[in-house]
C-alpha cells in the first residue's frame, strides 16, 4: 500500500549572500491566516514557530529590486528603503540613497571595525 501525505512539499528559502537557509511557507504580500497585514514588499514568509498564534509569522527575506538576488531581512545582508535592496548594490549605489541612510550605513561600518579591532 502506498503512504501518501498530504502536506506540500516543503520550500526552502536560501539568502544568497549570508547563505541562512529555512523552509518558507508563502511568498508574497498577504501572509495566510492574517487579518488586514499587507506587507509593502513579495516576501518569503514562514509562521512564528515560537508562537501558538497562527496569526503571528516572520519575514524571512525577498529579492534585491536591483540585481535580484535572493536576501534574508538581516541588516548585514539588505536594507529596506521603499523597496529591498541586497548590501552589494546598496555598496554600488550608496550616493543615491538619502544622506541619512548614508549616515546611518557609515555609523554602523565604523563600529563594525571597531569591534573587530
Amino acid at each position: 500500500m502506498e503512504h501518501t501525505t498530504s502536506e506540500a512539499p516543503q520550500k526552502t528559502f536560501t539568502c544568497q549572500l549570508c547563505g541562512l537557509s529555512s523552509p518558507f511557507t508563502y511568498y508574497g504580500q498577504k501572509p495566510p491566516n492574517t487579518r488586514a497585514i499587507v506587507l509593502l514588499e513579495e516576501c518569503f514568509v514562514t509562521r512564528d514557530p515560537f508562537s501558538p498564534d497562527r496569526e503571528k509569522f516572520l519575514v524571512l527575506g525577498s529579492s534585491c529590486s536591483l540585481c535580484s538576488v535572493c536576501v534574508c531581512a538581516g541588516s548585514d545582508c539588505s536594507l529596506f528603503y521603499t523597496k529591498r535592496f541586497c548590501m552589494q548594490c546598496v555598496n554600488k549605489h550608496l550616493d543615491q540613497f538619502p544622506q541619512q541612510i548614508q549616515a546611518e550605513l557609515a555609523k554602523k561600518k565604523q563600529s563594525s571595525k571597531s569591534a573587530v579591532s
